[in-house]
């Protein structure tokens, strides 16, 4: 694979990675320093990159992988991705604070989730990654990618679910 080749193929990756190397770091700093070092790990293997059936999924792979690594080697915990959950600028506060006890709530049920309902959930409704990327960024078979996704949407709807209706039966 050469310089072009690269560019094309794997460096035009690197904001695609951003959401999710930000959010397994939680600090922006550490997040573009680990893209760097994950574009130098995948530059000195470009001559295997090349050949590669699935370069995108293997770049993923690469990024999760490496910020895992981060982590443990400097022991620090993994950012609660939950921060990203924004609240809808209104002129109406009574709607911004709506908004913000919905995202209280979600941020309590994503807490509550098994892990891997997690991240498949974040990446999939926070980062917007596609069910492939999760799948190779995983390194799980795509129908199990759906199986989680569904799982972890059924069980934050059934909660969420509860709690309006327990809040509409006392209100």
């Amino acid at each position: 694979m050469n310089k072009t080749e690269f560019k094309r193929k794997v460096f035009s990756l690197s904001e695609r990675l951003y959401p999710m190397v930000s959010r397994i770091l939680g600090n922006s700093e550490h997040t573009e320093d680990a893209i760097q070092e994950i574009m130098i790990k995948l530059w000195i293997k470009r001559k295997q990159l090349g050949q590669h059936p699935n370069i995108q999924g293997f770049v993923f792979l690469t990024a999760r992988n490496h910020c895992i690594d981060l982590l443990k080697k400097k022991k620090m915990k993994m950012a609660d991705s939950t921060l990203l959950f924004k609240v809808l600028e209104s002129e109406n506060i009574q709607e911004q604070l709506e908004w913000k006890e919905l995202n209280i709530i979600i941020r309590r049920l994503l807490k509550k989730l098994p892990e891997r309902q997690k991240e498949v959930l974040i990446m999939r409704d926070l980062d917007g990654y596609e069910l492939i990327e999760i799948a190779a960024a995983t390194q799980l078979k795509i129908e199990h990618v759906r199986v989680l996704l569904s799982r972890a949407r059924k069980q934050i709807g059934k909660a969420l679910e509860k709690t309006y209706c327990y809040e509409r039966k006392n209100n």
